[in-house]
Order: structure tokens, then sequence, then C-alpha cells
């Protein structure tokens, strides 16, 4: 796509906003990049040139325009399909690894040399790790900077600059503008609270979502109240609380963190776990092409996969929930969050009731089975994800080769096939998971006629085609005498 001059200039011609995010327009004569709905007159096909990031239309010597604001555009859908290094490296800077752990951290993740990561990154995205991550700083600091009163000291650390200097730079040389020119107008915000907007790829079904999420609430850990989900987060350098008021067109995060650096890794996860960055109109092209599915596709448009801020929190609730209801687990785990969570002291958790966070891995860890309140075979198998996840022998983070960690799941005892694909499609947000051992779902394929060699057919999507076949599943259920 980034490589088809002619693909794109029709994109940008038609002002389609579906490409937003998706690749970036830089215009030769005016030095600017922008996104492809773009309402400016659009430039001339020999003076524009296509970038796969915003971060190599900088590094090209584009600045961001500032009518159609590139930056706030949803996350290109590319970087969760693919399983490739490229894809997982774009899934860790977007978590803010390089920040954290720096570009030889990153490369030692993905097994990698940080020369042939650079490389690789240059060559087909135009731009290596420390650019992708300054880029990805810079779009943090500027919504901060519109959006709160914080102080520009506190948002350079924030947004994960090193110091106050290369954040002036940063935002200059993206920008065109100083960090104090930019501010303007802003949002106030309670002491100790950041507030931001979202961007949501259309359609989105909210209420689908909500649904979801209120189904599966973990009382203490979070909440649904209408359409505000809120929750406690464990993050690298403390914990934290954020807030999603769940809108058609947008979403509304406000977060209160215990260290500012965990702001744009905060806003990230949130992302993430509501699929912002998905491409619906792709999916649901491919999924109603199956006249099986076409009803479902039209009913809910837009329908999203959940995923989660917490892989080891989805791997427990998920080992619980094995054989026994939704319910019935957050009953069992419920008795644990007390005595094994994190309490919070936050404003923020008050005002929702939260009390605190999910245990750690290191809270389970030593656990007697014999005291977890379950059969003892699932309570083993908890304990073992707890220290191989403590240990660092298994990873569930976004960054993970998703098939690699799905045979390691299921090397472990009492983990079986519906689990680990379960919690690779949550956890690790595996757009291409269809749970076909799960009696439900095959339920409904076999009443609708579906076998599983046409499920075929709905690659790379099968997760969201799972996820209309069970809203139907509870739709159907409803109906019944």
């Amino acid at each position: 796509m980034f490589t088809d001059h002619e693909r794109c200039y029709r994109a940008v011609q038609a002002r389609d906003a579906r490409f937003d995010g998706v690749f970036y327009t830089a215009v030769a004569t005016t030095g600017i990049y922008c996104r492809p709905s773009c309402p400016a007159v659009t430039p001339k096909s020999q003076n524009v040139t296509f970038h796969a990031t915003a971060a190599a239309a900088q590094d090209a010597g584009f600045r961001a325009c500032r009518r159609c604001r590139p930056d706030t555009t949803p996350g290109s859908p590319e970087w969760n399909v693919r399983a490739d290094a490229v894809g997982r490296a774009m899934r860790l800077i977007g978590d803010g690894v390089v920040e954290r752990e720096g570009v030889e951290g990153l490369a030692s993740r993905l097994g990698y040399s940080q020369r042939h990561l650079t490389r690789m990154l240059g060559q087909e995205l135009g731009a290596g790790p420390l650019a992708l991550a300054r880029s990805n700083r810079a779009h943090a600091a500027r919504v901060l900077i519109e959006t709160t009163d914080m102080p520009m000291s506190d948002i350079a650390f924030a947004a994960g600059f090193s110091s106050i200097r290369q954040f002036n730079d940063s935002v200059r040389q993206t920008y065109a503008l100083s960090p104090t020119q930019m501010r303007g107008r802003r949002r106030s915000t309670p002491t100790g609270r950041i507030v931001v907007r979202l961007a949501v790829r259309q359609p989105f079904h909210a209420g689908a979502m909500l649904d979801f999420l209120a189904a599966h609430v973990l009382p203490g850990v979070e909440i649904v109240d209408g359409r505000v989900y809120a929750r406690v987060l464990r993050l690298p350098h403390g914990l934290g609380v954020m807030a999603l008021t769940v809108h058609d067109d947008h979403v509304t995060c406000e977060l209160e963190l215990a260290d500012l650096r965990d702001t744009a890794t905060a806003i990230g996860r949130a992302r993430r776990m509501l699929d912002l960055d998905a491409d619906p109109v792709a999916i649901d092209t491919v999924l109603s092409a199956d006249p099986a599915l076409a009803p479902l596709v039209a009913q809910a448009p837009g329908l999203r996969v959940p995923s989660h801020v917490d892989g080891f929190e989805v791997a427990v609730r998920t080992i619980v929930g094995q054989q026994v209801s939704v319910a019935g687990a957050n009953t069992v785990l419920g008795r644990h969050v007390p005595t094994r969570g994190t309490p919070v002291d936050f404003g923020l958790a008050a005002a929702h009731g939260l009390t605190h966070a999910f245990p750690a891995p290191e809270a389970f860890a030593d656990a007697d089975p014999a005291e977890m309140g379950m059969p003892q075979s699932r309570a083993r198998t908890i304990l073992d994800l707890a220290r191989a996840v403590a240990d660092g022998t298994l990873d569930l983070d976004p960054g993970v080769d998703r098939d690699a960690t799905r045979e390691q799941l299921l090397a472990m005892r009492g983990i079986g096939p519906w689990t680990a694909d379960y919690v690779v499609m949550r956890a690790l947000a595996h757009p291409d998971i269809l749970l076909t051992t799960d009696l439900v779902l095959r339920r409904e394929l076999e009443r609708r006629g579906i076998t599983l060699g046409d499920t075929q057919h709905w690659r790379p999507w099968r997760s969201y085609a799972g996820m209309h076949l069970w809203r139907a599943t509870s739709a159907f259920e409803r109906t019944r005498p």
C-alpha cells in the first residue's frame, strides 16, 4: 500500500478517512505532511510522497499539518495484524519499550541485533526505532500540551522524554512551534489527573464493547457505569487508574498515575483494550462477503474485539473460568483481590469505587494450592503460570511471537487449546483466532450451516467473526421460549 503511489493518491483525492493513520502524505512544495483526508486543496501528484509512518515523514524533513493534525489519527491497523518482526516491533514501541529499555532492549526482545533491527525498520518504514519512538513521544506531548494544564516539565517526562531540551527540540522539529506556542486554549483538569481524547476509526459499535466489558467486570479492580469503564492499571513505573467514557465517535480517557512516565503507555493500553486502531471497514467487508455472516455484520457494524491491559490478569481469569461461568470465576477471584492485590489510593479510584490492582504474578507464585478456593489442579496451573511470568520464562506483552506463546501455554499442565487461544486473542490482541473448541460457537456454526472449512474465508479477521457469533448466540438465547 505504502509504495503504490497511484492507489495512495486516489485515496488523497477522495479525502478517504479510512486511510487516516494507515499512511501519510508529504507535500514537497509546503514542507508539511498530512492525513489522507486533509481538507486542504489536493496537491499535484508529482509534488507528493507517501510514508508508512509519521516518523518517516518527519525524518524526511516534513512537519505535521496544523489543519488536519495527522498525529491525532488512530494508529495503523496493520501493526496488530502482522506477526513478523516489524509488526511486533511497532507494538512494543507503542507500549513504551524504547523509553524503558532502549533500542538494545527492544532488539533483545525480538531476538535481533540493534543494527539488523534498525535496518529492517528503516527499509520498510523509512525510520529506525529511535525515530519511531521519538515521533510517538512528540505526538503524546502535543496531546498533553493542548488538553491539560500540566507544567511543561511534567509533560516532557510524561511523554517519555529524558530531558526538557530533548522535549523542546522534538516538538519544534515536528510542529515548527515551541511547546509554549502550542499551548493556547486548553481544558482544565483536576490536579494529578490527565484527560485526553482518543480518536476512533469509524464505524465503532460502542454499545457492544460496553456490554462485553460489563459482563466481565471484576469488582474492586474495574467497573462499568453507563458509558464509563474504569479500572486500576499495573504499569511499568507504578499503579494508575483510568476511566474511559466511550462515545460513538471518540473515547475520553481520564488518567491518574503514580508516575507520569507511564502516561503514553497507559494511553496505548487503553487504545489496545478497546481495539480503537482496528480497520472496521476492511473487517466488515471481508466478513459480510459470507452470506451466513452478512446479516450479523449489518446489525453490528464496527464490532471490535476487546483486548486487555494486563496479559497475566486475563490468563489467570481465563484459567479460573474454564469450567465455570464468568460470574463464578469473578466470585472466586474476588476473594483474592483484597488479600493478594495491591491497594490503591487515588481520588479517581475512590470516585469509581475501585480498591485494588489485580494481584501481580509474585503474589500467586508461592501460594498454597489448597488455599486458592478452587480445584487444586486448576490452582496449580495458576501457580505455574505465575512463576513463569514472574521469572520471565513466559512473556505476555503485546510484542511477543503469538504462535510461540500459544505453544508455551499449551505446554503447561492444565491449559488446553480453548484457554490458550482465548488468552492469545485477548491478551495479545490476535485478530485471527476462532475458538473452534468453544461449544457455544460450535453450536452457533452448526445452527447456521457453517463448516470449519468455510471459516477460512474469514481470515485474517476470524476473531471478529467469533465476536459476531457470540453476540448472535446471546440474542438467540434471549428470544428462545
